[in-house]
This record gives C-alpha cells, structure tokens and sequence, in this order.
C-alpha cells in the first residue's frame, strides 16, 4: 500500500481517461441468478478493465449466466451485492478500481497461463470524496446494470467514472487522513473483498508488506475492533445478506463466508446476532 500514485497507474489511467478514444466492449455482471460457487460478492461497486491479454468471466446476466472473454481494452462492471467468477486461465493483466465508501482501492495484478499464482502484482488506495459527483455516476452504473439494453449509454458513464477517478488519483486528499488511516482502510477493503478466502494475520499482513504487529497496531489505533473480529464481522454480514437473498443451504452459506466448519459458524452467527441463521432468515422473509 503507497501512500503516492505509481507511475504506471497514473499513464494508464491517463490513457483510459481520454474522451476522444472509443472505450472498449463493456460488460455488465448482475445477480439475476444465484452465484456460483467461489464467486466474487461484495457489497460496493467495482470496476475491473482488462491492460492486456484475456480475461475469462462467468457473470449474471437477464438472458442467464453466460462466460465472456474480455481482451484489451475491454471492461467488466459489477454492481453492489453482484458476482463475477474469473477462471484466470489465460495470460493477462487486470485493473480493478474498488469504490469503497471511505476509499478507492486499486489493484493490479498480473497472471500467465498454466502458472499458479500472480505475479507483479501492485495496490494502494486513495480516500474517496463522499457526496460528490462519483456518486451519482455510480448509482447509474448501477441502474443501467439492471436494464437490458444499455449499448448507447454504457461507454459515456464509464468515461466519465473514469475522468473522475483520473482527479482522485491526480490530487487525492492525503491530507484529511494519516498514511496509517490510509492503509488501514486499505486493508479493510481487501477483506471485505476476499472474506469467503482464509484470512490469517500473517498473511494479510504479509500481502501488505507490513509486520504482523503493525497489522494489530492499526486496527486498534484506527478501528472499532480488533482484526480478528473484524474479519469475523464481514463474514457475519455476508452471512445475513445471503440468507435473505438466496435458498442456500447453512453449509453452503458457512463455505460461501469463509467458515469451514458449519456448526461453528451457526454458534458465531448466534453469538452475533441473538439469533440462529435458520432463526434470521425466517424472520427476514416475514418482514
């Protein structure tokens, strides 16, 4: 996590900000149909444009779950609350733009073919401008995403949440927030992103290039909880979005937020809420 821009993130984003370039083919992943399984389901809104290469999805759509192939140039929309699966198994490179409420995350990452794993893979994050117009564009984004036909209309607002994300990363406000507050959020979003994975202190420390230590230092300087509770407290609030929304079995749900095991996770879920999973999703559907 860098508190400053890197160079290659601020050239490519020049090059997408340009309205006088024809933005490539745009996709929209919704959530017309239950996700599959391992599938990527968070509560903000994302952006992800393929650098290079080919970039496989399976994705929610009103004619039913379809895989597309993006190549260069192309783009892949998710809504809040909707999926995407990707398969990675072409060489590519991927950036995703991740609009938090209190930050926008960024991150680039890099794969080859028949390789397990990423490599160059860069992140940082910049505060975002709550009741500004990024706002506004996002919320059409997230409309147009529910509407069959949106050829005319797509390209124009991405331009344009993109000439907006050029001006927060040109001049962020670093300056409301300290670097460790920055990176704390940071952190906080990369776990709201992969909550269904297994998240250890070292590990997430590591993927930030900190000490495990430091990890607990920030969310006690910057949170309302420790670490461990916080990932515990996303995965719970995945938990209740998912039995309100989809038929699953409780099994499926723990695997779906990251529990291994299922009674653990209804203890947890009790303990959190008051209530057992099967307590709150019929509760839910009376309401």
């Amino acid at each position: 996590m860098k508190a400053s821009t890197p160079t290659s993130f601020s050239h490519l984003l020049e090059l997408l900000k340009s309205p006088d370039e024809q933005f490539g083919r745009m996709i929209f992943a919704n959530d017309w149909q239950v996700p599959e399984a391992f599938s990527y389901q968070v509560n903000f809104p994302r952006l992800e444009i393929v650098v290079s290469g080919q970039y496989t999805n399976i994705v929610s759509t009103p004619e039913g779950v379809k895989t597309h192939t993006l190549v260069g140039g192309e783009a892949l929309y998710i809504a809040p609350n909707c999926w995407n699966k990707p398969d990675w198994q072409h060489s590519c490179s991927v950036l995703s733009l991740l609009y938090g409420r209190r930050q926008l995350g960024f991150s680039l990452v890099n794969k080859r073919a028949n390789v397990a794993g990423f490599y160059g893979v860069q992140k940082f994050s910049v505060p975002m401008r709550a009741g500004f117009a990024v706002d506004n564009i996002l919320e059409a984004l997230n409309a147009l995403a529910k509407e069959p036909n949106k050829q005319l209309t797509d390209g124009y607002l991405i331009k344009a949440l993109l000439a907006y994300t050029h001006q927060l990363v040109d001049k962020p406000i670093f300056n409301a927030h300290s670097r460790g507050e920055d990176l704390y959020q940071g952190i906080c979003i990369y776990i709201q992103e992969h909550y269904q994975q297994a998240l250890s202190r070292a590990d997430i420390a590591a993927h930030f290039h900190i000490s495990p230590s430091h990890l607990s230092r920030l969310f006690k300087q910057y949170g309302h909880m420790t670490l461990a509770d916080y990932i515990v407290w996303v995965r719970i609030d995945r938990a209740k979005f998912m039995l309100m929304r989809y038929e699953f079995r409780l099994v499926d749900i723990a695997c779906r937020c990251g529990f291994n095991d299922v009674n653990y996770f209804c203890s947890v879920f009790k303990a959190r809420t008051g209530k057992t999973p099967s307590e709150y999703r019929r509760l839910s559907h009376q309401s």
